[in-house]
C-alpha cells in the first residue's frame, strides 16, 4: 500500500470522490501543512493555523496508479481558485498536493504542467505541490461525513 495526500477544498466531498476510486483501500480526513500541533476543526477554521483540510488516501499501486489519483484530484475541484473552493474561503481550503516521495513529487509537477499547457483553464493553476508534513486526523464526525448522512456530494449545483 502507498499513501497520497490531497487538499481540494472542504474535505467531505474530496473524501467521497477518492473513496469511489477502485484501488483506494482507505481514506482519512484531516489537517496538514500548518504550524499548530494537534489542531481541531475549530482551530483550523480560524484560518490562523496554516493547515489545509486534506484527505489522506491509502491505495494499492497494483490496482490504481498515483497518476490516476492525480487525474481525480484535478477533476474534483477548481485548481485556479486561491485559498477557496466555491463559497468556502480561507487557506484551509487551498488546492494542494502533499507528496510522500520524490516519485510522487515528479508525477504531481508533471501532471500540473501538462494541465497548465492544455489550456483547460483560463486562469493560472494555483495548486501548491509540497512535501508532506505531519498529518493530524480530523475529529471522528468528519470521517466519511457525507456517507454517514446518506449524501452523494456537497457540491453546489
Amino acid at each position: 500500500m502507498e499513501r497520497a495526500t490531497f487538499g481540494a477544498g472542504c474535505f467531505w466531498g474530496v473524501e467521497t470522490a477518492f473513496r469511489g476510486v477502485p484501488g483506494v483501500a482507505a481514506t482519512t480526513v484531516g489537517y496538514m501543512g500548518g504550524t499548530f500541533s494537534n489542531p481541531t476543526y475549530r482551530d483550523v477554521c480560524t484560518d490562523r493555523t496554516g493547515h489545509a483540510e486534506v484527505v489522506q488516501v491509502e491505495f494499492d499501486p497494483a490496482r490504481v496508479s498515483y497518476e490516476a489519483l492525480l487525474e481525480t484530484f484535478w477533476t474534483i475541484h477548481d485548481p485556479t481558485q486561491l485559498n477557496r473552493q466555491g463559497p468556502d474561503t480561507g487557506t484551509q481550503y487551498r488546492s494542494v498536493i502533499f507528496f510522500h516521495s520524490p516519485a510522487q513529487e515528479a508525477a504531481a509537477r508533471a501532471s500540473k504542467e501538462k494541465l497548465e499547457k492544455s489550456g483547460a483553464f483560463r486562469r493560472p493553476i494555483v495548486t501548491e505541490i509540497v512535501s508532506r508534513a505531519e498529518f493530524w486526523r480530523a475529529e471522528e464526525y468528519h470521517q466519511q461525513y457525507l456517507e454517514k448522512r446518506g449524501l452523494a456530494s456537497c457540491h453546489l449545483p
